[in-house]
C-alpha cells in the first residue's frame, strides 16, 4: 500500500469515526455547545448580510432550545433571509479550509475564531443565555488555541467545520422540509417572493449537499 493510499484510508476511517460518534452523541451535552455555536453562525450571517446591503444589526438572541433570531432592519430582505442556513454552511466550509491549510498556524485560527465570537457576542447578542454562551465558548476556543498543539487545533477546527456543515443540512430538513408551516427563513422568503417554502428548502438543502460533497472530495484528494 502506497503512502498516499494509506493517508486516504486513514482519512476515510477518521471521517467515518467522526460521523458515527456524532450520530450517537448528537442529542447529548457533548455536542450541544457545537450546535448552539452553529445557531450563532446562522444568526450572525443574517446580520452580516443585512449590514452588507445597507441595513443594521439591532440584536441577536440565542435560545437554549437551539433557536435564535437576528433583528436586522433595513438592507435587502431577500439576501438577508437567504444568508442564515447558507451562511452557517459557508462558515463551516471556511473553517474546514482553514483547518486544512493552517498547519502550524491552526492555533491562531482557533484563537481568532474565539476572539471574534466574544467580540460579536458583546456587540450584538442580547439575553443572558446568549451572552454567557458566546463569551464562554469564545474563551474556550482562545484557551484551546493557546494550550493545545497545532495538530490538536486542526482536529478541533475540523470538528467545528464539519458540524457546522452537517447541522446546516439537518436544520434545513427539520425546519423547512419536515415542518414547512413554521415561520422559518424560507417561510418569510415565500411571503416575499411567492415561491413556496418547500421550494426554498429543496434549493437550500441541494446547495448544502453539493457544497458538502465538494468539500469532502477535495479533502479526500488532498489527503
Amino acid at each position: 500500500m502506497s503512502p498516499r493510499t494509506r493517508r486516504r484510508l486513514v482519512f476515510l476511517l477518521g471521517f467515518a469515526a467522526y460521523f458515527i460518534t456524532l450520530w450517537f452523541l448528537w442529542h447529548t451535552p457533548v455536542v450541544y455547545p457545537l450546535k448552539v455555536f452553529v445557531v450563532f453562525l446562522h444568526e450572525i450571517s443574517h446580520g452580516i448580510a443585512a449590514v452588507a446591503t445597507g441595513g443594521s444589526i439591532q440584536a441577536i438572541t440565542l435560545s437554549p432550545r437551539l433557536g435564535g433570531a437576528c433583528y436586522c432592519p433595513g438592507g435587502n430582505a431577500f439576501i438577508t433571509l437567504s444568508a442564515g442556513y447558507l451562511g452557517s454552511l459557508m462558515w463551516g466550509g471556511l473553517i474546514l479550509e482553514g483547518a486544512r491549510k493552517a498547519g502550524r498556524k491552526a492555533d491562531r485560527i482557533t484563537s481568532g475564531i474565539g476572539i471574534g465570537t466574544m467580540i460579536l457576542t458583546l456587540l450584538f447578542v442580547r439575553g443572558g443565555f446568549g451572552i454567557v454562551f458566546g463569551v464562554a465558548f469564545g474563551a474556550v476556543l482562545v484557551l484551546a488555541g493557546r494550550r493545545l498543539s497545532a495538530a490538536k487545533n486542526q482536529v478541533l477546527l475540523t470538528v467545528l467545520g464539519l458540524t457546522s456543515c452537517l447541522y446546516a443540512i439537518l436544520d434545513i430538513k427539520g425546519d423547512i422540509l419536515d415542518r414547512p408551516h413554521l415561520r422559518s427563513d424560507a417561510f418569510m422568503l415565500a411571503e416575499i417572493t411567492g415561491i413556496p417554502t418547500l421550494a426554498w428548502g429543496v434549493l437550500w438543502i441541494s446547495v448544502a449537499l453539493v457544497v458538502s460533497s465538494l468539500l469532502f472530495m477535495r479533502a479526500y484528494r488532498n489527503a
